[in-house]
């Protein structure tokens, strides 16, 4: 494989890449948790709110994965391999209040970002300009969601 990348760099992108996926694909999973089971009077809107952020994260699992592959790498796929590389904690057992499932998602978009900074270094090194487009829009959607998150715990 010859696309300008060397093997080594192609590698760590795809080892960062692999974390972003897991912590991604763990936030989509507690984000449709919540969405199935969030109770009380903010029930409507955060039904709706988690449906759509839960779907829009569905597609970027499938972005994110499809760049490890482009780089020549197998995207991880199992329970097992995200419980392995990600960083967000899953929401088992009984579901939080729906503040609580706010303050998770809120913690959950910001590792995220964290995640996502911590590629670029590698990225930028090896000039590898689409992995560092979709590492800037998947910063743009999750700090956006984490404001629209926190503007909800406001009194």
């Amino acid at each position: 494989m010859d696309i300008g990348i060397n093997e080594q760099d192609r590698q760590h992108i795809a080892d960062g890449l692999s974390r972003l996926l897991a912590d991604s694909y763990t936030l989509y999973l507690k984000t449709h948790n919540f969405h199935w089971n969030v109770t009380g009077p903010m029930f409507n809107t955060l039904h709706l709110m988690f449906e759509t952020q839960y779907t829009e994260l569905s597609l970027a699992v499938d972005a994110i994965a499809e760049r490890i592959r482009a780089l020549g790498h197998y995207a991880p796929g199992s329970y097992a391999d995200y419980a392995r590389l990600t960083s967000i904690a899953e929401a088992a057992g009984t579901p939080p209040k729906a503040d609580d499932m706010i303050r998770q998602l809120v913690e959950g978009h910001e590792t995220i970002c964290r995640t996502a900074r911590s590629i670029f270094e590698v990225v930028e090194r090896a000039s590898d300009e689409p992995s560092a487009d979709l590492l800037t829009q998947r910063l743009q959607v999750h700090e956006k969601t984490a404001w629209m998150l926190r503007s909800l715990l406001e009194k």
